[in-house]
C-alpha cells in the first residue's frame, strides 16, 4: 500500500504549526485559519535549477515583449495591450456571471490565429462545451478540449500535446494526489496553482485560470491566489442586466483598474466601445438629483451619471443608502454641508446611486455627489449639458484631481459644453472649442454655479 503523506496545519495568520487541525489557534487566536501543508514541498531537490546567475542591472535587455493579441479590444486592454507569453492570468467572478464563456471566445480567437489551445474542463462534459461553442460559432483544429481533475494527469497530457495555451476552468475543481483533502480546499487551490505558475514560467507557455468567488471572497476562491498571479481581472455585473464589467485589480505587465464593457446576448459577449454613452442614454432631462460625472477607469474616462434622492424621513433613524459609492463618504459629505454650508439634510433619507451597475472609488466624484444631493434637496435640476468632478474637503474646500484635460475632452466628445472643477485644476488646462470651465474652490460658492 501507498504511503500516507505526512501533512501538518499552518495558521495562515502567524505561521504557527500543529499536526492536527484546530479551530482556533493558540498563537494568534485566528478562527478557522488553519490550511494543510506537505512539509518542505518547497524545498525539493531540484527547485534551484531553475534560478539564473546574477546580471548587472544595466546589462539587461529592455526588448520589448510580445503580446498575444486576441482581437477582443476590450479584452486586450484589460490585460494591458495583449496576453504575455509565460504569464498566469486569474479571471473571477460569481458563478453564472460568464467567465467561461468569454474564455472560450478568447481562446477560440486565438486558436483560430494559429495557437494551439488546450481547454480543460472540471465542471462540463465536452458535449456541454461543444454547445456553448456552436452557440458563439466558434469552429477551430487548434482548440483542444480535456475534461478532468487531476493535476498530474494534466501534465501527462500537457507533455504529450505541447500546447501554446492552457485555460483550467476551473481552478477549485482541480486536486493533487499529494494532498488527501477535498478539491477546493485552500491547500488545494494554493498547491494546484503553484505548480501550474511554475509550469508556466519554465515553458513560457500563458495560462488562464478562471474561480469562482465565494460569498466572502476568501475561502477556497481567487483571493488566495492573487498574490500567486500576474494578472487578475474580475467579472462583474448583475445576471438580470445584459452589461458585464471586467475589471483589472491587478497586472504586472500594463496598468491596473483598467475595465473593459461587455454586453451579453444570445451569441455571446460583444464588446461596447464607448461605455459612456451606454451609460447615459437613458438620463433624464431636467430632473433633479442627477448629474454626470467624468470618472477614470485605469487609464480610460468614462462619463457616469449620479443619481440622489434626499426627502424627509419618517423613521427615527435616517437611511443612507449608496450603490456604487462608498456609504461612509455620504455620512461625510452630509455633514460638510451642513456644517460649511447651512444645508441640514440630518433628518432626511439620502439614497445615491450610479447608473449602469459601476462602482466609484475615486474621490474626484465627491463634488458629484455634493451637487447631486444639494439638487435633490432643492428639487432644482442641474444644467443638463454640465459634467462635475472634484475632491471636497472637510472645510469645505474643492480639491484638484487627475488627469482633468482627459476627463474633459471625453465630456467634450459626448456634447457637453459646461464642466465644474476646482480652481486648482484650471491653472494650465486649454479649454476645448465649445466647452465652458467653471472653477470653485469651496461649496460656499457652488450654489451661484449650479442653478
Amino acid at each position: 500500500m501507498k504511503k500516507a503523506t505526512k501533512l501538518i496545519y499552518v495558521c495562515q495568520s502567524c505561521g504557527y504549526e500543529t499536526p492536527k487541525w484546530m479551530g482556533r489557534c493558540p498563537d494568534c487566536s485566528q478562527w478557522n485559519a488553519f490550511v494543510e501543508e506537505i512539509p518542505g514541498a518547497g524545498l525539493k531537490s531540484g527547485m534551484l535549477a531553475s534560478m539564473g546567475q546574477p546580471q548587472n542591472i544595466d546589462a539587461i535587455s529592455l526588448d520589448p515583449e510580445l503580446r498575444f493579441e486576441t482581437g477582443i479590444a476590450e479584452f486586450d486592454r484589460t490585460l494591458g495591450g495583449g496576453l504575455v507569453p509565460g504569464s498566469m492570468v486569474l479571471i473571477g467572478g460569481d458563478p453564472g456571471i460568464g467567465k467561461s464563456t468569454l474564455i472560450l471566445q478568447v481562446v477560440g480567437r486565438l486558436s483560430q490565429n494559429g495557437l494551439k489551445c488546450l481547454y480543460l474542463s472540471g465542471e462540463e462534459s465536452p458535449q456541454q462545451i461543444k454547445l456553448r461553442a456552436e452557440r458563439l460559432s466558434i469552429h477551430s483544429q487548434d482548440l483542444f478540449i480535456l475534461t478532468g481533475t487531476c493535476i498530474e494527469h494534466l501534465f501527462e497530457r500537457l507533455d504529450a500535446l505541447k500546447p501554446d495555451l492552457l485555460v483550467v476552468d476551473s481552478i477549485q475543481t482541480v486536486y493533487t494526489e499529494a494532498l488527501p483533502s477535498a478539491p477546493g480546499s485552500v491547500g488545494q487551490v494554493r498547491e494546484v496553482a503553484a505548480r501550474l505558475m511554475n509550469w508556466a514560467k519554465k515553458t513560457g507557455i500563458p495560462t488562464f485560470l478562471i474561480g469562482h468567488v465565494t460569498k466572502e471572497g476568501a475561502i477556497a476562491g481567487p483571493k488566495v491566489l492573487e498574490h500567486l498571479v500576474d494578472t487578475v481581472l474580475y467579472f462583474e455585473g448583475d445576471r438580470t442586466h445584459a452589461f458585464r464589467i471586467l475589471r483589472s485589480v491587478k497586472n504586472r505587465f500594463g496598468a491596473t483598474n483598467e475595465i473593459g464593457v461587455f454586453e451579453m446576448k444570445e451569441s455571446g459577449l460583444q464588446e461596447v466601445g464607448n461605455p459612456s454613452r451606454i451609460f447615459l442614454e437613458e438620463k433624464p432631462e431636467d430632473a433633479s438629483g442627477s448629474v454626470v460625472i467624468p470618472c477614470l477607469e485605469g487609464t480610460r474616462p468614462v462619463l457616469l451619471e449620479i443619481q440622489a434622492l434626499v426627502g424627509p424621513s419618517p423613521l427615527g433613524m435616517p437611511r443612507r443608502t449608496a450603490v456604487g459609492v462608498d456609504h461612509n463618504r455620504i455620512s461625510l459629505l452630509v455633514a460638510v454641508l451642513g456644517k460649511r454650508m447651512g444645508l441640514e439634510m440630518g433628518d432626511q433619507d439620502i439614497f445615491v446611486n450610479v447608473a449602469g451597475g459601476l462602482r466609484v472609488d475615486e474621490p474626484a466624484a465627491d463634488l458629484a455627489i455634493v451637487s447631486a444631493m444639494i439638487s435633490s434637496f432643492l428639487d432644482r435640476p442641474v444644467d443638463n449639458n454640465m459634467v462635475l468632478f472634484g475632491e471636497v474637503g472637510l472645510a469645505g474646500e474643492i480639491r484638484g484631481v487627475s488627469q482633468p484635460e482627459l476627463r474633459i475632452k471625453e465630456a467634450k466628445k459626448l456634447g457637453f459644453t459646461r464642466c465644474l472643477l476646482s480652481k486648482s485644476n484650471m491653472d494650465g488646462i486649454r479649454s476645448p472649442a465649445g466647452m465652458k470651465l467653471l472653477g470653485v474652490d469651496s461649496v460656499k460658492g457652488l450654489m451661484d454655479v449650479l442653478f
